[in-house]
């Protein structure tokens, strides 16, 4: 049986975060037991008495082409207290996720009705641009669920002119993402 090209691209990106995922695991886990086991203190007074800073970098990360993948956040989140507060932290960091996901989509709308962008579309965009065009929406649940940067494929699509509530609907993936991801972090650490 033969996959569409679309269900490749979303396997090959789902394989890519799963990978992605556990190499972050992998260097949290050798770096907790090289270098945070032998001064906890210092390490752990240093980022978890300031969560205000973290969140700050999170909001930035995420509006700003998702710099920092939001795992290490969730890592960051267990370590913080209990089961209910990293609930709580997971569900906050994936509602931030979603939300400036959707100001970067609407960033983009406002951008695809500017001249200046369709002479940059035209000029500089048109080798990536039928990607869009021919993904569309699919590239929205791969970004949303995979380590394609999530921020700059709102903004692209957005600049593609879609639908805002076409959007909001398959962007829910990126709640389904953060509860994926949330769980199999938490588990790791029950281990």
């Amino acid at each position: 049986m033969r996959l569409s090209s679309r269900m490749q691209f979303l396997l090959k990106n789902f394989l890519r975060g799963i990978v992605w995922l556990a190499v972050i695991l992998g260097i949290y886990f050798f770096f907790e037991e090289i270098v945070i086991s032998r001064a906890p203190d210092a390490w752990v007074e240093q980022f978890y008495a300031q969560p205000l800073i973290i969140y700050l970098i999170y909001f930035a990360s995420e509006f700003f082409f998702g710099i920092i993948p939001p795992e290490l956040f969730m890592i960051w989140a267990f370590n913080k207290g209990g089961v209910i507060n990293y609930t709580l932290t997971v569900a906050f960091l994936a509602v931030v996720s979603y939300a400036l996901g959707y100001v970067t989509f609407l960033i983009g709308q406002f951008i695809y009705k500017k001249v200046t962008f369709r002479y940059v579309r035209i000029k500089y965009l048109k080798t990536w641009w039928p990607q869009l065009k021919k993904y569309g929406i699919f590239l929205i649940i791969v970004a949303a669920l995979t380590p394609l940067p999530w921020s700059a494929i709102c903004l692209m699509v957005g600049s593609a002119g879609y639908p805002s509530m076409r959007f909001l609907r398959y962007a829910v993936f990126r709640l389904i993402r953060f509860a994926v991801y949330g769980f199999i972090i938490f588990q790791t650490h029950q281990i």
